[in-house]
């Protein structure tokens, strides 16, 4: 039981394998597999744009799930990361009110498309 703790209590982050047969599925993947496509996502300055204009970033819940996202800074989680440097550097950012405001204005958008592109070339 002890082995699968974050599974039953959803305030924990979610084993980092998907081999536990316990695990519940939502629409067919496991709740490390639909984080992990969510957390990608957050790579994409267009999508945080896109978050800011649903006005999602002023949900005060949403911004305590990008809080709770912050697990993917652990080295058992980064690794699963396809772009683990833009991922990391937007979920840090998304953490600052100042930042989720100012991804609506399309200069803040293009300035972060721009760093992470040369970050992920140069890296």
């Amino acid at each position: 039981m002890a082995d699968n703790k974050s599974t039953d209590d959803p305030t924990k982050p979610p084993a980092s394998s998907s081999a536990s047969t316990n695990e519940p599925l939502y629409g067919g993947f496991t709740r490390f597999e639909l984080e992990l496509e969510f957390v990608t996502l957050l790579a994409s300055p267009p999508y945080l744009s896109h978050l800011a204009t649903t006005k999602l970033l002023q949900h005060p819940a949403f911004v305590a799930y990008l809080r709770y996202l912050l697990y993917w800074t652990q080295p058992a989680y980064v690794k699963y990361l396809s772009y683990p440097g833009p991922t990391l550097k937007a979920l840090e950012l998304l953490q600052q009110e100042d930042f989720r405001r100012d991804v609506l204005r399309p200069d803040v958008v293009g300035r972060l498309a721009e760093g992470f592109l040369n970050g992920s070339l140069s890296g």
